[in-house]
């Protein structure tokens, strides 16, 4: 179907009807020349398309990708690499090397969302260097498993934090009750990022500061116990140091995954405000400075606790605050919970996106890829994330799935960089207003193609699993994207169930055009 703007309504056209969009089948009321209309401004002369607006600035884009990265993670459970390693200084040295791998990452992607400006991440660039089949199959597993089981883990995690100080000390939360409360959490920022891009970046810029905010405060606080004499955990710092492989890699796989939503930004490039500045500008702020707030965090939490306190903690940030804090203790739960509620927020944000774009390109039901009308946001995509994001809340398993999907996603990443190397033989003369050094994404891919490839034998049966999941998309691929003639009764079926869909959100596809401004 293609909308067009004529007179006082806005009308849908099909080869053989006109449809009206509006929930109840009237027509829409005229648009004053000039008047807002929702999140966009409507420009003189009415010419403005359905087109999701370029609201987002240099601020909002930290915002985000710190919103991403200082989820709950750095607050509950960086014991990952410790446990892996043996040694709190060899620890810390993993935490600075992924942060550099990261920022290495992060300037590969920073030259492929300025060579293609698209929305979509990493499916649009696997879609445009290696075909339809890679990408769909991106698009399989962060749609079945990566973003609804990351939404219901962050909401449960909010949840928890938001109940246990209302019980008694020994006390559990009833399982029902954290996850009622996760779901209407979820339902909620999904209301309220459908209703307005700019209500949700104007949160993430006050949830970006409460975050830092908080970290400060773990850095502060731990460098005022080390100048009081509390270094000896420091002490032989790097004494039974692990040196298997195996163990290693995984360790560099927990924390890489604490630096996880570096690259979320150039999902939503598309709403960019001059992308080819902002885009790279927002990255090099970002990664050099949750590198530093990360290693100096870690570096806190050691000197304040020891190896055994750490292993044994299920949320280091509140351990540490109750043993050096005092009375003040009682900050950190809170601080905590508003990081995993800004973070589940920016990550129902900028996953939608992906799905929006992978709709486009006719991977998924065409109702994703339209666009309410008056706030121009990707209404049916964010309620569809929703809709599975509250199913894998009642799942028990959703953390096993996380972990047979690590490996894929990994090398989904990976195969996302290596196509700066592909596009640099292939369409070397595309404009790149950012270019990096050609080792720079060879380094990358060589360190990411070993942490795929050492954990196979470390976990065989969880890194399978990831490729049996990955692999039934296959099946689906081509039953539901690349089969054309499918019986005309259930393409009757999807059109009705598309236009139904469309009245219910007031949506319509995408127009075409470069955007103003």
């Amino acid at each position: 179907m293609v909308l067009k703007q004529r007179g006082p309504a806005i009308e849908l056209h099909s080869p053989t009807e006109d449809v009206l969009v509006s929930p109840g089948g009237e027509s829409l009321p005229p648009i004053e020349n000039g008047a807002t209309s929702g999140s966009g401004t409507v420009a003189s002369g009415g010419d403005e398309r359905v087109k999701m607006k370029k609201e987002l600035g240099l601020l909002e884009g930290v915002a985000i990708i710190l919103g991403i990265i200082f989820g709950s993670g750095i607050f509950i459970s960086p014991k990952g690499v410790l446990q892996e390693v043996g040694a709190v200084g060899t620890s810390l040295v993993i935490w600075v090397t992924c942060g550099l791998l990261s920022m290495i990452g992060a300037l590969c992607y920073a030259e492929l969302g300025t060579a293609i400006p698209k929305s979509g991440g990493d499916y649009a660039y696997i879609y445009e260097a290696y075909g339809p089949l890679p990408a769909f199959l991106y698009l399989w597993d962060a749609t079945v498993i990566f973003v609804p089981s990351t939404n219901a883990i962050m909401g449960l995690t909010f949840a928890s934090y938001v109940f246990q100080p209302l019980f008694a000390a020994g006390c559990s939360v009833p399982t029902i009750g954290l996850q009622l409360f996760a779901a209407v959490t979820i339902c909620a920022l999904t209301y309220i990022n459908a209703y307005d891009v700019r209500v949700t970046t104007k949160m993430q810029n006050v949830f970006m500061f409460t975050k830092i905010g908080a970290l400060v405060l773990v850095i502060i606080v731990g460098v005022v116990w080390m100048s009081l004499g509390g270094t000896e955990n420091f002490e032989n710092a790097f004494e039974n140091t692990e040196t298997d492989p195996g163990k290693l890699a995984v360790a560099f796989y927990s924390g890489i995954f604490s630096y996880a939503g570096w690259n979320y930004l150039n999902f939503m490039t598309e709403e960019l405000r001059d992308p080819y500045k902002n885009l790279p500008r927002a990255i090099y702020i970002s990664l050099p400075l949750v590198t530093g707030i990360y290693v100096l965090a870690n570096m806190a939490y050691v000197a304040v606790l020891s190896p055994q306190q750490i292993l044994s903690s299920d949320a280091i940030a509140v351990t540490f605050a109750q043993k050096a804090m005092g009375w003040g203790a009682f900050v950190m739960p809170i601080l905590v919970a508003i990081s995993a509620f800004g973070g589940l927020s920016v990550h129902i944000m900028t996953s939608s996106r992906m799905c929006f774009v992978g709709a486009r390109n006719g991977h998924m039901p065409e109702i994703l890829s339209h666009i309410n009308v008056n706030r121009y946001t990707p209404m049916p995509s964010l309620v569809f994330l929703c809709l599975l994001s509250l199913l894998y809340l009642f799942i028990s398993d959703v953390y096993v799935l996380i972990t047979y999907s690590s490996i894929v996603e990994s090398f989904f990443i990976m195969l996302s960089v290596s196509a700066v190397l592909y596009f640099r033989y292939t369409r070397p003369d595309i404009n790149r207003p950012i270019k990096v050094q050609l080792w720079v994404p060879t380094l990358f891919v060589i360190i990411c193609a070993f942490l795929i490839v050492v954990p196979c034998y470390v976990a065989p049966y969880e890194v399978g699993m990831g490729v049996l999941l990955t692999l039934a998309g296959i099946p689906v691929y081509y039953i539901g994207v690349a089969w054309k003639n499918k019986p005309a009764s259930f393409e009757n079926v999807l059109r009705r169930a598309t236009q139904f869909c469309q009245k219910m959100f007031m949506t319509a596809k995408e127009e075409n055009g470069d955007d103003e401004g």
